[in-house]
Parts: C-alpha cells; sequence; structure tokens
C-alpha cells in the first residue's frame, strides 16, 4: 500500500493499487467497474490526479501512470514532494 496522503480520498489509494497491479492504461468507467465505484467519481478523482501530474491523460479521454506516478508507487517520491502536489 502507498503512504497516507492528507489530500487522498479512499477511492485515490484503490486507484494507486489498481495501477500497481495493472500498470494499463484504462478508461474513467473501465476503471471504476474494476474498483466499484460510480464513474463519474472516478472520473473526477482521475482529473484531479491527472493535475497533480501522477496520471497522464490519452487523447481518447483514457488515464495511466505517469512517470511520477510511478516514482509515487515506487516508493521513490517523499510524501513531502506528493503532498506539495495537492489541489491546495
Amino acid at each position: 500500500m502507498v503512504e497516507r496522503i492528507s489530500w487522498f480520498s479512499t477511492i485515490d489509494y484503490q486507484i494507486f493499487e489498481f495501477y500497481k497491479m495493472h500498470d494499463i492504461t484504462v478508461s474513467p468507467s473501465v476503471l471504476a467497474d474494476n474498483i466499484d465505484y460510480h464513474p463519474e467519481y472516478t472520473g473526477s478523482r482521475l482529473r484531479l490526479l491527472r493535475k497533480s501530474g501522477l496520471l497522464n491523460q490519452t487523447e481518447k479521454g483514457y488515464y495511466e501512470l505517469s512517470d511520477l506516478g510511478r516514482e509515487f508507487l515506487a516508493g521513490d517520491l517523499p510524501v513531502d514532494e506528493v503532498e506539495e502536489l495537492g489541489p491546495d
């Protein structure tokens, strides 16, 4: 499991657990089906994680881990740096 981040919601941890197991590009609805959340809420969290730099979005609206997101999952990105990426 990834480190505790103050601006993360419960779903964000599940999103990263999914990507830890499946380093693939997926749509918000496919991801939502796999982590058992509503697609609209999943999409809003994916957009926030994209704005933070932890995910990338393709032209077709699919999401994938960014290099920064991979560093985070690997434990190579300090928690304080992730905190600074937040929406505040």
